[in-house]
Order: structure tokens, then sequence, then C-alpha cells
């Protein structure tokens, strides 16, 4: 018999970007569902207290059910959501920076733990968070 590792340990990115400012909003979890996505929204507001804030996005099963419109409902008419068309991600800001994200840290890349590869994965979002100005010309935003 040969061991085998098990089951691989997944964890999943979710993400914004802002189309203006280059800021990014990323969580890392261990599941893609509707309540990490829920959390995802939450931080967008949290982290704009005034002003709407627009969200563009697939129409991902996740991106529609009671947690997502309990965050929706809450933000009280500040939380704008936008649905793409369906398997159209080039209109999506936020997977051109996956994309480079990918490229950066995880193409031929073996890490030694999770913790290291989500380590290093906060670490590249922090970065651009530093230089905006790279995320814009990244998501093809005109500099302002």
């Amino acid at each position: 018999m040969i061991p085998t590792p098990g089951q691989p340990k997944v964890h999943y990115g979710l993400g914004a970007v802002n189309y203006h400012t280059g800021e990014t909003v990323v969580l890392i979890r261990r599941r893609k569902r509707r309540v990490e996505v829920a959390e995802l929204l939450q931080a967008l507001v949290d982290k704009h207290p005034t002003g709407t804030v627009y969200v563009a996005w697939d129409n991902a099963s996740t991106h529609q059910d009671d947690e997502v419109e309990i965050v929706v409902r809450a933000a009280a008419g500040r939380l704008v959501l936008l649905y793409l068309p369906t398997y159209s991600p080039w209109l999506n800001p936020i997977e051109m920076l996956w994309r480079h994200f990918r490229r950066e840290v995880t193409h031929c890349e073996i890490f030694e733990t999770v913790k290291l590869l989500i380590e290093a994965s906060y670490s590249f979002f922090e970065r651009h968070n530093k230089n905006p100005k790279d995320v814009l010309s990244i998501i093809g935003a005109h500099l302002s």
C-alpha cells in the first residue's frame, strides 16, 4: 500500500477591489459559502461607513440567499449589487487581480504549510493596498 497525504486542505479567497482607488478587501476562508460571501459584503460596508457601495459580481448561487439579503437590508440602501452576465469574468475587475495574484504568489510554488500559503496571500494584498495605483493598473482602471 502507498500512503497518501489525505484530503487536501482547501482554502478560498473572497475579495473585492475598489475600481476608483485600487483598495482591496480580501478574506481567506476554509469555505466559500453564502455565510462567507455575506461576511465579505459586511466587511465592505464596514470599510466604507458612508456613501453607497456598489458590488459587481456574477450570478453564483452563493451570491443569492438569506445571508446575503440580511447584509443588503441592514445596509439600508447603501449596498447595491450589480449582477454581471453569466460566464463573463473579464467584466469583473477582481478577476484580473486574482490572475496576477496566482502568477505572483502561487504559480510554481510549493508551500510547506497551508499557514505559509495564507500568510503569503495576505502579504500580497497588504503590499498592493500600500500601492493602490499598481492595482488600478492591473485591473485596467484609469488613474484619476
